[in-house]
């Protein structure tokens, strides 16, 4: 059974930086997929970023070239630095997992392990 555990998230100005973490223990992690989903409130999760098990990233369009996935495999840890932030970056981040090829990344329905979440705020 694979465990995953967030930690990093907190409040921060907007243009600033926060980097969350994942943790993962569990399960064989040679050929596992990582990625970063959030929620805001009263909407559906949406995909953040994905990177899998050659470290090979994906992003959403509304992150991409604020945001980078990053893993180290000898940790079993995932990372997910946000820079330039805006306060539409407000949500629940959650980190989630599944073992092999995921297509497509970006739907929630392919990952079977999730973490608790992490709150992230962004002020103007």
């Amino acid at each position: 059974q694979v465990q995953l555990v967030e930690s990093g998230g907190g409040s921060v100005q907007a243009g600033g930086s926060l980097r969350l973490s994942c943790a993962a223990s569990g399960g064989t992690s040679s050929t596992r997929y990582m990625a970063w989903f959030r929620q805001h409130p009263g909407k559906e999760r949406e995909a953040v970023a994905g990177v899998d098990w050659v470290g090979i990233p994906t992003y959403a369009d509304a992150v991409k070239d604020r945001f980078t996935i990053s893993q180290d495999n000898a940790k079993n840890t995932v990372y997910l630095q946000m820079n330039t932030v805006k306060p539409e970056d407000t949500a629940m981040y959650y980190c989630a997992s599944n073992i092999g090829i995921t297509f497509p990344w970006s739907s929630p329905d392919r990952y079977p392990y999730w973490g608790q979440g992490t709150q992230v705020t962004v002020s103007p």
